[in-house]
């Protein structure tokens, strides 16, 4: 058996507006007045109110500028990039972590690490990192989940659960950390412009236990997985000398409104279980779009998305930690009701992944 006991949070200290981010965007991309007003356009209908990150730019006039004049030249290199995520992921990693597991377990007793991000790595990792600073045991299980994307924390809880049906006195914390922001590219195309619009950063970290109860706990029942290879080109996170480059199409919406009906079918089937039993959509919000075509093709109505139509006004995308954002508010107001949680996520390939999950 294997429980979703807590989630944690953990959020840089820089939140920018919207219409911050968009002046700076203006300015960093040198638009003129009609590629601008375009821009402003897509930002007024984004449903993104705020997002977080660790680059303090995004609210700054010009002149005062670090992040994008780094050196003196425009685009900072992987380096430059990486050194950003050293300085701020390990910070958030633990204080989410410590968010997690705060009076209900100590670190010490974390018999499982499982550590989860797309916009960084290095070696010794993240793992490593988490475990020195939070003074785990040494010869504590860890894993990475890398470069999966947004559909990554999924995955992990699929591993989650794996060690928890396998060995006995498990528990699992998983730590989400992305930040996306610091990958931002200064050449105004498409796909970078769709990124500097949606992504933001943060960090979550899930508690999965097969020995800890809770009135909220969660019991992860069943994951299903598809990947539509004709959407491989349309959702990318490449590796460059001046950063991961994101490729987004315009066509991802229309794929996911293709594939999600016969989708979620067969992730019910894998449970027994009908549309109508489902008390809870935890939605990931990979943007407006995303979310409008998922609630027309499933019949949803506007309160069965509030939750992840909150997480992406408050955060913007995070990429993995996202999901877990959405489902920390429902289980924070889950009551004595029993519930069925579905859970979907997408990513590069283009991968769906679903899980379930239920309190009885």
């Amino acid at each position: 058996m294997a429980n979703i006991i807590s989630i944690g949070t953990a959020l840089p200290e820089n939140c920018h507006p919207q219409h911050e981010i968009l002046h700076f965007m203006q300015k960093a991309y040198k638009l003129d007045e009609t590629e601008a007003r375009k821009l402003a356009f897509l930002y007024r209908h984004s449903d993104i109110k705020q997002r977080y990150s660790v680059i303090e730019d995004f609210g700054k006039p010009g002149e005062q500028w670090e992040f994008v004049q780094v050196n003196g030249h425009g685009n900072p290199t992987l380096n430059e990039r990486m050194k950003i995520f050293h300085q701020y992921a390990l910070s958030l990693s633990v204080d989410a972590i410590n968010d997690c597991i705060n009076n209900i377990i100590d670190a010490i007793e974390i018999t499982h690490l499982i550590t989860v991000s797309c916009t960084g790595m290095s070696a010794p990792g993240l793992d490593l990192e988490v475990a020195e600073a939070l003074n785990l045991s040494p010869n504590v299980f860890r894993t990475s989940v890398n470069f999966m994307g947004c559909y990554a924390a999924i995955h992990a809880l699929k591993i989650a659960k794996m060690i928890c049906d396998s060995t006995s006195g498990a528990n699992v914390v998983i730590v989400c950390t992305e930040l996306c922001t610091i990958h931002f590219q200064q050449e105004y195309t498409l796909d970078n412009a769709s990124s500097s619009l949606l992504f933001g950063d943060g960090s979550a970290a899930v508690l999965v236990s097969n020995n800890i109860s809770s009135s909220k706990s969660l019991k992860l029942k069943s994951f299903y997985s598809e990947v539509a290879y004709r959407g491989k080109t349309d959702m990318s996170w490449q590796l460059s000398n001046d950063g991961f480059l994101m490729t987004l199409s315009a066509y991802v919406p229309q794929l996911i409104k293709e594939d999600i009906k016969c989708f979620v079918h067969k992730a019910l089937i894998a449970t027994n279980l009908e549309q109508d039993a489902i008390t809870h959509w935890c939605i990931h919000p990979g943007g407006r779009k995303i979310l409008e075509v998922i609630q027309t093709k499933l019949g949803l109505t506007d309160q069965q998305l509030s939750y992840s139509k909150d997480v992406l006004s408050e955060f913007g995308n995070m990429s993995s930690p996202t999901i877990l954002f959405i489902l920390k508010q429902m289980q924070q107001e889950l009551n004595g009701a029993s519930a069925n949680v579905f859970g979907v996520a997408f990513g590069p390939g283009l991968t769906m992944e679903t899980f379930i999950a239920s309190k009885e």
